[in-house]
Order: structure tokens, then C-alpha cells, then sequence
């Protein structure tokens, strides 16, 4: 709940720099609302669209190799697992070769590894780790199976709501903190409603981290405090990253003139972000206005 005043407070004020939070249009009700549930097929504040065809699903990184792990993991015996319980090596390459993931340079991120264990390819390991979150993989004698959970998710009538099993377990279930080097605990996944609402209004645009920080999370003391810029470091990693492996967020950068290594980050919403994200809110009137 946002303490009355709140924009007022100076550290606030000065970490906000005159950007108007989206979510402070929010009437209490909705304010809270997003913030207590998360998306329900029976109504509710928010809404995961199950209905996606598959040239939808295939516009997710997330969906799409989901679907290639759980194929690969129909064969029998399945995939081969190490004594660590990592994939074998041999299933990682395959799966370096096969997976469609954004962002990701095979020959940039493997150019000093003679070999690739699962833990160095993060696209790999967090799909491993997401299906088997979410029931749809287990381990059996020393291979990783597709269990009958996920053979069902593979089916034609059930594809569609695919995407909507993974985001939901990602975004409200997971704990995406290792995403921002353990930074501010789960900030700010903790108020992922709020954040998801505020983008849906605020990324119609190509925006930076930094603004779609300001304008999308509520702050917490310890992002308030001068130096470096962590907030926006943890909101990019935990949030629009992850929503931009969905699908659900553009990414371009741009170098900065006179820096050899320094870039410029945007992010603006996809066509897909509002197919498969809705909400029902309702707004302050000018009266009752959050400040």
C-alpha cells in the first residue's frame, strides 16, 4: 500500500526527478487489487490471455523453447542428466544450436569455454528449471523426462494457454532475485501487478530502464539512497528482461558517442503485450488523486 504522501517525501522526489509514477492515476482499490492477485481465469484485476495461436507462442523465447525442451524430453529415455543433476553436455550443444533467444551470441558467450555445462548457457537452465517449477519435466534414472503434465501441455487444445502457465509462475511464483545480483531482496517483483499495469501505459514507447523505473515501481528505502543507480539495475534484470524473453517487450540499444563500451538500453511494449495482458483498474479522480 502506498503511504499517503509519499511523493512528497524529498528522497522520493529527488530519486524521481519530476517523472509522475503511471501507477499514481490508480484508485486505492485498484492500487491494492494489483498488488493482492494475481492473474485468475475467474475474473480479477488481471488477465493471461490462453487463447494464443501458435505464430503467438512462437513470438515467446520462453514458449517456444519451452516447447523444443519438452519434445526433445518426449524420446525415450529422455535427457541425459550428469551425477550433478545438469544436463549432459551433449544436451546442452543441441540445445545451444536449436534455441531461438534473444539477445544471445553463441560465438560472444562461449568464446573463452572450451566446453558448456548447463550452468553457463542461462537460457537453458532457466526453462530446465521453469518446466520443472512447473510440473511439465521430472527426473527419472538419471534422464530428465517429459511427465504426463507436460505431454498434456503439448497437445493441440492445450498449447495455447501455454504461455500463460509460464509467465504466471515466472512472474508470481519464481523468485527472479539472483536475476539482480541479490539486490533490494524481490523488488521489485513483490509488486509485479502494479509494474505490469504501469508498463501497459508507460512502454508505448521506446523508454530507458531508468524512466520506466520511475514511472512503473514503487520505491522501497533502499532504493532511495544516493549512488549508484541499483533500482534500475534490478527492474531491468528481474522485469523487463523477462518480459522481453516472453515476447512482450522490444529491446534495441544504441552506443553512446565517445564511449568505446558504453550503450544506451530502451524497451517499448510488443503487439503481444496487449493481446495477452489485460486488466481491469479504475483511476483516481482529481480530487482523491494519490500524491
Amino acid at each position: 500500500m502506498v503511504a499517503p504522501g509519499m511523493q512528497q517525501n524529498p528522497a522520493v522526489k529527488t530519486w524521481l526527478g519530476g517523472i509522475e509514477p503511471a501507477w499514481a492515476l490508480l484508485d486505492q482499490q485498484s492500487f491494492d487489487a494489483l498488488q493482492r492477485f494475481p492473474p485468475s481465469s475467474s475474473g480479477g484485476p488481471i488477465r493471461l490471455a490462453t487463447d494464443l495461436t501458435m505464430d503467438e507462442l512462437q513470438q515467446s523465447a520462453v514458449a517456444s523453447s519451452t516447447m523444443l525442451l519438452l519434445l526433445s524430453a518426449t524420446t525415450a529415455p529422455g535427457l541425459k542428466l550428469t551425477a550433478t543433476g545438469n544436463l549432459a553436455r551433449t544436451v546442452v550443444s543441441e540445445m545451444v544450436d536449436r534455441f531461438a533467444w534473444p539477445g544471445f551470441d553463441e560465438g560472444e558467450a562461449f568464446r573463452f569455454n572450451k566446453v558448456v555445462n548447463e550452468p553457463d548457457f542461462l537460457p537453458l537452465l532457466f526453462i530446465r528449471q521453469l518446466a520443472e517449477a512447473a510440473g511439465l519435466l521430472r527426473k527419472s534414472k538419471g534422464h530428465l523426462r517429459c511427465s504426463p503434465r507436460g505431454r498434456a501441455a503439448l497437445d493441440e487444445p492445450n498449447l495455447p494457454s501455454l504461455q500463460a502457465l509460464l509467465f504466471h509462475l515466472t512472474m508470481w511464483h519464481l523468485d527472479l532475485s539472483d536475476f539482480g545480483r541479490g539486490l533490494h531482496d524481490r523488488w521489485p517483483q513483490g509488486d509485479v501487478g502494479v509494474v505490469l499495469w504501469s508498463l501497459s501505459v508507460s512502454a508505448t514507447e521506446w523508454q530507458s530502464p531508468e524512466r520506466l523505473t520511475r514511472m512503473c515501481t514503487i520505491p522501497i528505502n533502499s532504493v532511495l539512497e544516493p549512488g549508484w543507480d541499483s533500482a534500475s539495475m534490478a527492474m531491468e534484470a528481474r522485469i523487463l528482461r523477462t518480459l522481453h524473453w516472453f515476447g512482450l517487450l522490444d529491446y534495441r540499444r544504441e552506443p553512446i558517442e565517445g564511449q568505446r563500451f558504453g550503450e544506451r538500453r530502451f524497451y517499448r511494449k510488443t503487439a503481444l503485450f496487449d493481446r495477452f495482458l489485460s486488466f481491469d483498474v479504475h483511476f483516481e479522480t482529481a480530487d482523491t488523486r494519490r500524491h
